[in-house]
């Protein structure tokens, strides 16, 4: 496995956060033409509150920029020592698919426990792949 592997879980996450971004902006223009909501909102943010219909969108692409930066920055670490093992792949995915369900709940049905499931099960994955990248660093400085 090359250390170049985890470059297409990155690469998927940043597909997500794209499409996530033009549903966002979809909503928006949606919200705009329907005069929900005029556009100098838009400008500084202020004055009325943003449409539940585009706001689901905005928090949830706000959250693609939260936590998953841990998961590109292991992903990088990983590839920089040289651990990017399969395991350390595989773990990438997972988080990946995670994501996805997690985007897919909060973005469809928004059935909070559910999202608070997905949303705890990729925090423990992520936590899992550092654990992962952490002692096979230092089992490989050891060595």
């Amino acid at each position: 496995m090359t250390a170049y592997s985890l470059i297409y879980p990155m690469a998927a996450m940043v597909l997500l956060t794209a499409i996530v971004l033009v549903m966002m902006f979809r909503a928006r223009v949606a919200a705009v033409r329907s005069g929900l909501i005029e556009i100098d909102y838009f400008r500084l943010h202020q004055g009325a509150r943003e449409p539940q219909q585009s706001l689901v969108y905005a928090r949830h692409f706000i959250n693609l920029f939260e936590a998953p930066v841990l998961f590109y920055v292991g992903c990088l670490a990983g590839m920089v020592a040289g651990v990017a093992t399969p395991v350390l792949a595989v773990l990438a995915w997972v988080y990946v698919v995670i994501r996805g369900l997690h985007a897919f709940i909060h973005l469809g049905s928004n059935r909070l426990r559910h999202r608070r499931n997905a949303y705890a099960l990729g925090w423990l994955t992520l936590l899992v792949m550092w654990g992962y990248l952490v002692i096979a660093v230092a089992s490989r400085s050891a060595a």
